[in-house]
């Protein structure tokens, strides 16, 4: 009796871890394909407008870094951190950008949204020195650290 609980636990263990990783799998391509959407939505609508603004360069960026967070966190189903540091920045940056357009004058909310851009950075930094000292291999070049030096190629004739 005891050995029918063992397996309907390890057969119900099994269903459960299978279902999740179905359900993570298709709401990372949910995701994926609304980032791909919305960013192509945004990009013809600035074509057809005729007019690309900072404000949309920064945009587009947005939708890159998003895209680039959902395909590395498809291929290791890790969340990079540093990725979603690097997006809260472009869309604060963004926002000051929309202040100074807007009253052409430097406020409080640019000074909090500056400070806020150097905390972040602050933290990037933070992240990217314990990474580089306590490297995690992901197999990645996107998220490595350690960025490999170009071969040299030996010149045998002298």
């Amino acid at each position: 009796m005891e050995k029918i609980f063992e397996r309907l636990e390890q057969l119900s263990h099994r269903t459960g871890n299978a279902l999740v990783k179905l359900f993570h799998t298709l709401a990372l391509f949910a995701i994926g394909a609304a980032v791909a959407f919305a960013g192509a939505k945004a990009y013809i609508a600035m074509m057809i407008s005729g007019h690309f603004s900072i404000d949309d360069i920064l945009l587009l960026f947005i939708y890159l870094e998003l895209g680039a967070m959902v395909g590395i966190y498809f291929k290791t189903a890790k969340l990079p951190v540093r990725f979603l540091i690097y997006i809260s920045i472009t869309a604060l940056t963004r926002a000051m950008i929309g202040m100074l357009t807007v009253s052409h004058k430097a406020d409080l909310g640019v000074l909090v949204a500056a400070g806020a851009i150097f905390i972040l950075t602050l933290a990037t930094l933070v992240l990217r020195y314990g990474s580089y000292k306590m490297p995690l291999d992901t197999g990645l070049e996107e998220l490595s650290d350690h960025i490999p030096l170009p071969k040299v190629k030996e010149d045998n004739h002298g």
